[in-house]
């Protein structure tokens, strides 16, 4: 039986995979995904990553014009050519990240925290590598093995808030590759492309020591976790540092030779703004927290601060829109939001926060037109329940179910109540997608129906007939009725006597129809 299912694995792999080479180790390696899958899923997701990132960094474009400079300049002497892009995102936690085909980020907090050229030269040549080795790629394949195994082994599941994140709220997979870069690369992939991202560091002219003081900050700051949480949620959880990788570095920088560029000075002159405009996002940051804390006398006077510093920041603006809106004051947060919307137009956040609050202010056409517009940037639960609640009160039934199966696939807050409307919609129509039933014998022959609700609200009323049916699935014969009188809570079951009896031959024939149930209030 075991060289059964070894043969078979090697059949289903077989038919799946092919051999190849690592662009950048030079190994063999089996490859499911090819170039043009992975550079189309990079391309398929890189938008809406970034969106449920924080958005790219529009009120300082020449920021992004520098890190694609830096970044170009190392992609010209990888190992790899891949149509590599280069963004910086509207994100305060210190991170970057790269998309399988070489769609690359870096936050806004990240680059605040380095010293130079080089530095920034380490952190994008190690991403590089990533994509290059095809890391990422890898991180799916894995998956696809996952998927082949089983396979195998079958032959022989109101707007978030100020505390909401983005990518917790995506739908109808704008979520993938926010999962992708949360994925923690292992000590190997992470030594590999420190190695390799070195290489390309000198390739291109700078000092490969950059990313031996990267590497040694990052330990330093790993060691006082309690005082930098954000390191911890952000580059930390998918690259975590190392006295080891710092020894590798080093050992690397040794091998390669000293010499080249820092770049301490030109870094600081191209990234002037980002410094100057620090203490206008460290308002913002500080009107969120206070913002959870419900403190919002004090969000609102930080979020003013923020505004004040930098009155071009879209951001600033949307979250005196989401505070209003959190104070229960729609009309009060519709300014803040068109203004959000004028500067930063390609930010979902923004027409998400203005269809909001033009719902609760009463024009329902102008919340569906910036709701539908929010979801075009990036689909999300809170806009997809509340387009549903648009066309349910519209009389657009199908729609609405349409919209609430779509945001039920978030766990937020707004994903509960679209699961709570989509069954209400839903189960007069279809009550057997909520309810499963199945018989079972005691041990005196008794049959009972084994009754469970599988819908997200509880639920009365239940009905059930018991049937028999013929190898076509056409009912030959039913019993009588059963209504359950109690309620149901989602995923529970109950066991209810049928009162009719079977013989062992037509046991398998047995089937119950669910006829109707009802949310309990």
């Amino acid at each position: 039986m075991r060289g059964l299912k070894a043969c078979l694995w090697i059949v289903v792999a077989a038919a799946l995979a092919s051999c190849g080479v690592n662009p950048v180790t030079g190994k063999q390696e089996i490859q499911f995904i090819s170039e043009s899958q992975e550079v189309a899923l990079g391309e398929k997701n890189y938008a809406p990553t970034r969106q449920s990132e924080g958005g790219d960094l529009t009120v300082m474009p020449e920021l992004t014009a520098y890190v694609n400079e830096v970044g170009q300049k190392l992609a010209a002497v990888a190992d790899r050519r891949l149509p590599y892009e280069f963004v910086v995102l509207n994100n305060s936690t210190p991170n970057a990240w790269a998309l399988p085909g070489g769609k690359i980020a870096v936050n806004r907090g990240l680059l605040t925290e380095l010293d130079n050229e080089s530095e920034l030269a380490a952190v994008l040549g190690h991403e590089i590598v990533h994509a290059a080795a095809r890391h990422g790629a890898k991180a799916q394949e894995r998956g696809t093995l996952m998927q082949v195994g089983l396979a195998a082994a079958q032959i022989g599941a109101a707007i978030g808030g100020i505390d909401r994140t983005a990518a917790s709220l995506a739908i109808q997979g704008a979520g993938v590759g926010a999962q992708m870069i949360q994925h923690k690369y292992g000590r190997e992939q992470e030594l590999e492309s420190d190695r390799y991202g070195m290489q390309y560091m000198k390739a291109a002219g700078y000092d490969p020591w950059g990313a031996v003081t990267l590497q040694e900050t990052f330990v330093r700051l790993a060691g006082n976790a309690a005082r930098n949480q954000g390191w911890l949620e952000g580059l930390f959880a998918s690259h975590p540092p190392s006295a080891e990788r710092v020894a590798q570095n080093r050992v690397i920088a040794g091998e390669l030779g000293r010499g080249g560029e820092l770049g301490a000075e030109r870094y600081a002159e191209r990234t002037r703004s980002l410094r100057a405009t620090k203490p206008a996002y460290d308002a913002y940051d500080q009107a969120i927290a206070a913002a959870r804390k419900k403190d919002y006398a004090g969000a609102h006077t930080l979020a003013a601060k923020a505004v004040s510093l930098l009155p071009g920041e879209g951001r600033f603006h949307e979250l005196q829109g989401e505070l209003a809106l959190a104070e229960k004051k729609p009309r009060a947060a519709i300014p803040h939001f068109d203004r959000a919307m004028d500067l930063n137009p390609g930010y979902f956040a923004s027409w998400l926060g203005a269809g909001v609050a033009q719902l609760k202010a009463g024009d329902k056409a102008l919340a569906e037109r910036y709701l539908a517009r929010s979801a075009e940037l990036l689909p999300t639960a809170p806009a997809a329940y509340y387009l549903g609640n648009i066309a349910r009160e519209r009389g657009d039934e199908n729609k609405a179910l349409s919209y609430y199966r779509a945001a039920s696939q978030s766990r937020s807050a707004a994903g509960q109540a679209a699961s709570a409307e989509l069954v209400k919609l839903d189960l007069p129509r279809n009550p057997g997608n909520y309810v499963a039933a199945s018989g079972r014998f005691d041990q005196a022959g008794r049959l009972f129906a084994v009754v469970q609700n599988r819908s997200a609200v509880p639920l009365r009323d239940v009905q059930i007939t018991p049937v028999l049916v013929d190898r076509a699935g056409r009912i030959v014969e039913q019993a009588a009725s059963l209504r359950l009188r109690e309620v149901l809570a989602p995923g529970a079951q109950t066991t209810v006597a049928t009162g009719i009896g079977l013989t062992p031959e037509q046991a398998p024939a047995l089937r119950f129809r669910i006829d109707g149930a009802r949310i309990a209030d």
